[in-house]
């Protein structure tokens, strides 16, 4: 069974910072590019981060750019989305997706093109 699980949210005042992790089971990492996305409440599903298979390319949408970092450790199964400078409009549930082999060099892919996907970790941006 392939499966992400992501973990790190929480509640943290503005001007704060959290760590997700995206750890993969059942399926190794390696070959596949990542993407996390977030969904606040009544909003759509927004991409906020993709990463290459090799971890060269990431990409971030605009209003996260400086302030977030993706990386992966493929030895771990692992991809991260350090996320620093927190703002209440940070707040939702964040998604972790996989997709085999998918070119996400220069561009953030929509969550169409993801193909595995976790359950959503909560975070919470408030004073």
């Amino acid at each position: 069974q392939l499966q992400l699980v992501e973990s790190g949210g929480g509640l943290v005042q503005p001007g704060g910072s959290l760590r997700l992790s995206c750890a993969a089971s059942g399926f190794t990492l390696e070959n596949y590019a990542i993407g996390w996305f977030r969904q606040a409440p009544g909003k759509e599903r927004e991409g906020v981060s993709s990463i290459s298979t090799s971890g060269m390319y990431t990409n971030y949408t605009y209003s996260v750019q400086g302030r977030f970092t993706i990386s992966r450790d493929n030895a771990k199964n692992t991809v991260y989305l350090q996320m620093n400078s927190l703002e209440p409009e940070d707040t939702g549930v964040y998604y972790c997706a996989a997709a085999h082999f998918l070119y996400v060099n220069y561009r953030l892919p929509g969550p169409q093109e993801y193909k595995i996907w976790g359950q959503g970790t909560q975070v919470t941006v408030s004073s």
